[in-house]
């Protein structure tokens, strides 16, 4: 059985039994300034406690001094935490669907239509489904990067300069390509990216460019490539106990669905203004921004096909889905519905984007039947 990670400071706190009316812990293991805890958990929880009327208490835990970024899932099977973040790259092997679907993360650079399609497919596909069913786990909603970068130590803007480099990545495809163009990918954690950097274990790290900002490495990474390596969204922004959520009246739980569907608007909005602001800023206080070689973008760009060519395979032989060419063809036909669906949307819209979601998603599915044995 896996290990728990869990502060004993907070120990005689999650040992109290969690009231069966409004009160629960929430907990994202990213620090609060990044979108997914800022947007996704606190300014979520507000979200949560007023839709509710103040019936719903979320108790919101973010950084990792709850639970390890590795301990998420657990943290909710174990009714630790009533609701998490789980990143699913950190347990491949808990959450093969997931991450099959995770393998075509190279193969995109929007994060608007992409949150919105994953949610969609997570929650309505059959085989996803079973999946979170499998591993103890409501689904509510998903999260979304922007395009992963290069910020570095020293300039990376070539193949050559790749060479030898140690990258940290979150594992998936960009890993192997990282590994095919010359580099060393090391799949930490992104709280661990900073002090990567800073002792020279690390001489990237692929993230987004917020970033910068957000977890200071403009301090240690002097050098951005804009080469985007793809996006990351498997596992859930919001992935509830089955038991706790088994308590929850229907309307409680339609409360939640319409937090997830403004929480994913906020979410996207404030990631993409951040990524922009942490480039600015970085270049203000004397850091170098460059555009990718001709042979770095050329090698990304054979890779994207490659993975398009290889993902049934990848899907079946890698992850052992036995039906992975429906399940992955399902994902794209929900991505291809929602870059159509949000082709005349300004992305900056909150109402417009909530009012989407809610439409396309969580209209068409039951509080009173979702999530349940």
């Amino acid at each position: 059985m896996k290990k728990l990670i869990v502060s004993t400071a907070l120990a005689a706190t999650l040992a109290l039994p969690v009231s069966a009316e409004t009160n629960f812990i929430a907990n994202s293991f990213y620090d609060a300034a990044v979108p997914m805890s800022q947007q996704g958990y606190i300014q979520w929880a507000e979200l949560v406690k007023e839709l509710s009327g103040g019936d719903l208490v979320p108790e919101v835990y973010t950084g990792t001094v709850l639970l390890a970024p590795r301990a998420s899932l657990q943290g909710v099977q174990d009714n630790v935490v009533q609701v998490a973040h789980h990143a699913a790259i950190y347990t491949p092997s808990d959450l093969p669907v997931a991450n099959a679907v995770q393998e075509l993360g190279f193969n995109f650079s929007d994060p608007l239509p992409t949150i919105f399609a994953v949610t969609e497919f997570s929650m309505t596909n059959p085989t996803q489904l079973q999946e979170w069913k499998d591993k103890s786990v409501v689904y509510l909603g998903a999260y979304t990067t922007p395009p992963y970068i290069l910020m570095c130590s020293s300039p990376v803007r070539t193949l050559e300069e790749l060479k030898g480099k140690r990258i940290r990545t979150a594992g998936s495809s960009v890993s192997v390509w990282v590994e095919e163009a010359g580099g060393i990918p090391v799949n930490v954690p992104s709280s661990e990216m900073y002090t990567g950097l800073e002792r020279g274990t690390l001489d990237c790290a692929t993230n987004a460019a917020s970033d910068l900002v957000d977890r200071s490495l403009m301090e240690v990474a002097e050098h951005t490539t804009l080469l985007s390596t793809g996006m990351y969204w498997s596992g859930p922004q919001w992935g509830f106990n089955p038991s706790f959520w088994a308590g929850l009246t229907p309307e409680q739980r339609g409360v939640l669905m319409e937090a997830s569907a403004r929480s994913m608007a906020r979410m996207i909005i404030a990631y993409t203004a951040n990524a922009e602001a942490g480039l600015k800023a970085s270049q203000e206080a004397g850091g170098n921004v460059y555009e990718p070689g001709d042979d770095l973008l050329a090698s990304v760009t054979a890779f994207r096909q490659k993975a398009i060519d290889s993902v049934y395979a990848t899907a079946q032989e890698q992850y052992g889905l036995s039906n992975g060419q429906e399940v992955i063809d399902d994902f794209l036909g929900k991505m291809e519905k929602w870059q159509g669906l949000l082709a005349d949307v300004a992305p900056d819209d909150e109402d417009a984007l909530t009012e989407l979601a809610m439409q396309e998603i969580y209209s068409k599915i039951d509080p009173a039947t979702y999530g349940a044995d």
